[in-house]
């Protein structure tokens, strides 16, 4: 957890620094430094919240003594209007901190709305939705989390996590025999080997690893995949991946695979809108 901790406090000082928060010449020509005052967060769109604890580390950066509440916690849905955070502190710490703060909620809030919706649309399948490593280059582990706050899973964490076979490493290997060879039987036994074709597929028929990778194939063809699968002695767990968009996924899902991965959870989600305003300033 302190290692967690030193890893948000490390990206929000970087977020600051990178926005000049502690040289805001407006704020520091018009506000005195010694007001105090109130804010709150407000969400402009239907969604679901992430990255509360983000937009409070960005707030206590600037200044120790803020109270920030998180009025909707994270994973919870906000409807137009809605008070998702409210702030009292220095005014000029407020003002300072604000687009970075927003930043890390419209962004992570984007992630887990976005997900939310798969997670609907394959509800009652028993299909699980899980991201990729196509996230933000210092974000990764705030987006993961907005994706379980959306009711999604994760899928590896890292390139230490799990081994996953790709095209690039079976054509390197040598083809799907030598990577079956070189793995042997122990690492198999946790792997997860991406195929392009039911050709390849086929090729794993008695070897299987732990989880099949469906990459880019049609409906038609993942719920050709899954029949043959299902017919192995052995089984393994299949991943749909490549392709998947918000008007597909449920033909997907009815295919009858365990997971669908789908990169622009946190690749291309849009942010959900959000602003912060002033709604009581102290006079004395």
């Amino acid at each position: 957890m302190e290692e967690r901790e030193k890893r948000l406090g490390d990206l929000v000082k970087a977020a600051l620094s990178e926005d000049a928060a502690r040289k805001d010449v407006t704020t520091r020509l018009l506000v005195d430094a010694s007001r105090l005052g109130d804010a709150s967060v407000r969400a402009r769109d239907i969604g679901i919240v992430s990255g509360q604890n983000a937009a409070l580390e960005t707030f206590r950066a600037l200044d120790p003594s803020i109270a920030y509440s998180a009025a909707a916690p994270d994973g919870s849905r906000v409807q137009r209007g809605t008070v998702v955070a409210r702030i009292y502190g220095h005014v000029r710490a407020i003002l300072s901190a604000e687009r970075t703060a927003l930043n890390f909620l419209r962004h992570l809030s984007g992630v887990a709305t976005l997900t939310a919706a798969y997670v609907a649309k394959v509800n009652g399948t028993g299909v699980v939705v899980l991201d990729t490593r196509k996230t933000t280059p210092g974000l990764r582990a705030l987006e993961k989390e907005a994706v379980v706050h959306g009711g999604g899973r994760n899928h590896r964490s890292d390139l230490a996590a799990m081994i996953l076979v790709k095209e690039n490493h079976i054509a390197t290997a040598g083809g799907l025999a030598a990577v079956v060879a070189k793995l042997g039987a122990k690492h198999m036994a946790s792997a997860e080997i991406e195929v392009a074709s039911l050709e390849e597929l086929r090729a794993l028929r008695e070897t299987p690893p732990k989880r099949i990778m469906l990459d880019n194939f049609e409906p038609v063809a993942v719920a050709e995949a899954v029949a043959e699968i299902k017919g192995w002695t052995m089984a393994p767990e299949i991943e749909v991946s490549g392709g998947v968009n918000l008007e597909n996924v449920a033909s997907y899902a009815m295919a009858g695979v365990d997971y669908i991965s789908i990169g622009s959870l946190t690749s291309a989600a849009p942010a959900l809108d959000m602003s912060l305003d002033l709604e009581g300033i102290d006079r004395g």
